[in-house]
């Protein structure tokens, strides 16, 4: 179960979508893969592009949340099959922009 907070963080949104995809957790959730929500990637990013070529700031907030759930997502499935997980995506892309730098 998660508590109910005032503010959440990255590490809250990793455990929500870990305790959504549980066994007890959101039957819809828990039986996405890659294939079925690569359309919805690709949906939250052309929002994205839309929050930026409106310049609006409270749509590009919501829309860049709507793309790190994703990112999250299809990190937790991967987690889930022992490959890799948030974390060392984090790291590979901190180690990509240093090495570019």
């Amino acid at each position: 179960m998660f508590n109910f907070k005032d503010s959440y963080d990255i590490n809250d949104l990793i455990t929500i979508v870990s305790i959504l995809r549980s066994e007890n957790g959101c039957p819809w959730d828990k039986v996405q893969t890659h294939a079925s929500i690569k359309a919805d990637f690709i949906e939250e990013v052309y929002e994205v592009i839309e929050a930026i070529d409106m310049d609006s700031a409270e749509m590009l907030r919501e829309e860049l949340g709507d793309v790190l759930l994703q990112v999250v997502f299809h990190s937790q499935i991967k987690t889930e099959e022992n490959t890799f997980n948030f974390g060392d995506v984090c790291n590979d892309i901190g180690q990509k922009r240093i090495v570019r730098h």
